[in-house]
């Protein structure tokens, strides 16, 4: 197996984020500022962060503004190296050196599990990360390079659960589960895409966090449309479980914080705490943010 640091990222990017129209009519979802950083750049920097240097973004129309990020921009560094604004100079170019990032079209969008057999080239006969570009999980946590290690010992593939409310498990994937000897990991025996209610065989669900072996893509090639017409990694990695000559699925349980940025309502929470977590910024937020929730109880 290889070396944790051999492993590329793949960060699919092609979904149009109605959620959030207007916002997303002509800007990517992924592209949307929490606090002073897009959504995006928080999971590059998460994955860079966990060793990946080399990243493949799956892109649809209309996202030119992500590769622009990611690129260069001379006039902009060249006012603020005149300036000798320094310190927003290396901001602006902390995108631009992260990692080695790379571009593919998905064409067709027929779901995720499609979006990631368009990683089969560019990933070759080796394992990788697949990081959802809607989910900020705090690096700080160590979440990925636990999933990475995890496969390196083990050749499973590894994906990340949460417990979730009952009332959200038709969101997600949700993983019938068998206890290991390790904390938190646990032996995916089945997995089921947004259950209806009162089927899901548990509260873990799949969130945005999986490393994959190579043989995931020869299950997408010729896995038939799942639910809602689409062709579901939930449905490859349920046939990986119960495969007998297949490497497994486990689970690493997180209980660390995750954003998930393709709801609104999650979006302003992630921009509401990770705010209140900088130093620059959060004790004068959080200042203010006492005084405006005390005056709107005052109100009530």
């Amino acid at each position: 197996m290889p070396k944790p640091h051999t492993f590329k990222a793949v960060i699919p990017v092609a979904g149009l984020g109605t959620r959030f129209l207007p916002a997303t009519k002509a800007l990517p979802k992924e592209m949307l500022p929490v606090v002073d950083k897009p959504v995006i750049q928080y999971v590059v920097e998460e994955a860079v962060n966990a060793g990946l240097t080399d990243v493949l973004m799956i892109t649809g129309r209309n996202k030119n503004a992500l590769e622009n990020h990611f690129d260069r921009n001379f006039e902009l560094e060249v006012k603020l190296e005149e300036k000798g604004d320094e310190m927003r100079l290396e901001r602006v170019t902390r995108s631009t050196d992260l990692a080695e990032i790379h571009y593919v079209r998905q064409g067709d969008p027929r779901g995720l599990g499609h979006a990631v057999f368009k990683a089969r080239a560019h990933v070759g006969n080796q394992p990788f990360a697949l990081l959802l570009g809607d989910d900020i999980i705090d690096a700080a946590e160590d979440l990925l390079i636990r999933m990475l290690a995890l496969n390196s010992s083990t050749g499973a593939c590894v994906v990340a659960l949460m417990e979730v409310p009952d009332d959200e498990l038709g969101a997600y994937g949700v993983a019938a589960v068998e206890p290991t000897d390790s904390v938190d990991v646990v032996r995916v025996t089945g997995l089921v895409e947004k259950p209806l209610p009162g089927e899901a065989p548990s509260n873990l669900a799949v969130v945005g966090r999986y490393v994959l072996v190579p043989e995931i893509f020869d299950v997408l090639e010729h896995l038939p449309p799942g639910r809602g017409g689409e062709i579901q990694l939930t449905d490859a990695l349920q046939t990986l479980a119960v495969k007998p000559d297949a490497p497994g699925v486990l689970g690493i349980v997180y209980r660390g914080s995750r954003h998930d940025t393709g709801d609104r309502l999650a979006y302003l929470t992630a921009v509401v705490e990770m705010a209140l977590d900088r130093g620059d910024l959060g004790p004068a937020f959080g200042a203010w943010l006492d005084d405006f929730v005390d005056a709107r109880r005052g109100r009530g």
